[in-house]
């Protein structure tokens, strides 16, 4: 995989895919978590005599249209506060044949959410073509992790026109899935909650071979799932409301977990134990999120994934800054694809 090591940025103007689909409040980031995990890209391209760099990115589903809720404009925000020694621009997506009005001294221009436009999602080159021709960028670079199972005009399409280049944090979270699936160290535990059994089955069946053990919890394991495979293990008691309804494993269940987690080298963790909104519900997600947590990552692989795993697991990290981990993916979808071998159209079009 070609990175930003492997080319010169000196004097060039670089467009970098970036995820900054954060979550937004009243015209406030209230998490710059995946704004920060984009910076040591940023820094090392402009400590490298990077001449201008254009960001561009999505924020919400504003379905091919303008939509003030979804304006990338508190972004800009944050990111003047992360950087602020650089000079950076917020402007619009360039109109079709017009040039982008970028003052000379602005160093991060970060242009619009690309999916007020239809085209971005419809992977149409000439919508990434104009805008890489109003920029006047001449090297492109994928840092958006969580957008690569996407074949869309900013992950694919541009492939067309600009040599592709994976940036750092993009070049970490492969680098850390490709641990936990070619060659991992054993014992491997992959745990496994969330609500829905067909979006976890595949996971589920992908390391019933590969796993020494398949820890099982959620909704999933509240409604009754079963396995054959003795590796799986599912939990069986339960913290409930006063319907009785099943919102969280018990402490026996959560105490077992503890301790494969405790035994092993790789552990893999997708899908929330209980209703976690709920901080009643909470504590089997939290107790899971600390021990894995509280694990040496020089000995261990420890990779947390999807939307609302990872979610929960920065909000407690936010809280608990001595909580590290191997990778806390801010791919949701993109991770899962990886983790179960599928083509993902952004990382082939840095490979080709």
């Amino acid at each position: 995989m070609k990175t930003i090591r492997d080319f010169n940025p000196k004097d060039k103007t670089i467009l970098i895919r970036v995820d900054y689909n954060v979550p937004v409040k009243s015209g406030k980031v209230t998490s710059d978590l995946r704004i920060r995990a984009s910076l040591p890209t940023i820094n090392y391209l402009l400590e490298h005599g990077a001449k201008k760099i254009i960001l561009i990115s999505h924020l919400g589903r504003p379905e091919g249209k303008t939509n003030p809720d979804f304006t990338l404009s508190p972004v800009a925000d944050t990111l003047r506060k992360l950087l602020p020694d650089v000079k950076i621009g917020f402007y619009p997506l360039p109109e079709k044949g017009a040039k982008a009005k970028i003052p000379a001294e602005v160093k991060i221009a970060l242009l619009e959410n690309l999916r007020f436009d239809p085209d971005e999602e419809n992977n149409d080159q000439d919508f990434i073509k104009n805008i890489i021709d109003a920029t006047d960028a001449d090297t492109y670079v994928q840092d958006g992790f969580a957008v690569i199972h996407r074949a869309h005009a900013s992950t694919d399409a541009v492939k067309n026109f600009l040599p592709v280049y994976a940036g750092l944090l993009l070049e970490s979270e492969v680098k850390n899935l490709e641990s936990a699936t070619k060659n991992p160290a054993k014992p491997i535990l992959l745990i496994i909650g969330g609500s829905k059994v067909d979006d976890k089955q595949p996971l589920i069946d992908k390391f019933a071979t590969k796993a020494d053990q398949i820890f099982v919890g959620g909704k999933i394991a509240a409604d009754g799932y079963k396995a054959k495979n003795p590796r799986i293990i599912v939990a069986d008691d339960f913290d409930e409301d006063s319907k009785g309804a099943k919102l969280d494993i018990g402490p026996l269940s959560t105490a077992k977990l503890a301790g494969l987690i405790t035994d092993a080298k790789t552990v893999i963790w997708n899908g929330l134990l209980g209703y976690a909104e709920d901080p009643a519900y909470a504590t089997a997600s939290t107790i899971t999120a600390e021990v894995i947590g509280e694990k040496p990552t020089n000995e261990t692989t420890t990779i947390i994934c999807g939307g609302d795993t990872t979610g929960f697991v920065e909000k407690l990290m936010e809280d608990h800054p001595s909580l590290h981990y191997s990778l806390v993916s801010t791919g949701g979808g993109a991770s899962l694809e990886f983790l179960l071998g599928k083509k993902l159209p952004g990382l082939e079009a840095i490979q080709a």
